[in-house]
């Protein structure tokens, strides 16, 4: 599962069961908009501590790739060295 559709159905699911609740609940216009603002910045900031979490993830992984590139790089430049030295030595 990717990290899009996970959030993207992370905040769905966050929203439609705000809404549910919300709708559900007996309370006063006043209360129900309250609680609906109280349920958005949690949402929110649950959406927020999510995406950072994927991007620490991401940028470990990242991270990873570029080690693994140089250490192949480095490799590939032995073996051309190690290749040159070898034409030199029969020529």
């Amino acid at each position: 599962m990717s990290a899009t559709k996970f959030l993207a159905g992370f905040l769905v699911g966050g929203a439609i069961g705000a809404v549910a609740g919300i709708l559900l609940a007996p309370k006063s216009g006043e209360e129900t908009r309250a609680m609906i603002a109280d349920t958005a910045k949690d949402v929110a900031k649950r959406a927020d501590a999510t995406v950072k979490e994927i991007q620490a993830k991401a940028d470990d992984v990242v991270s990873d790739m570029q080690k693994k590139g140089d250490e192949i790089k480095e490799k590939l430049q032995n073996l051309i060295n190690q290749q040159k030295h070898e034409q030199e030595v029969l020529n």
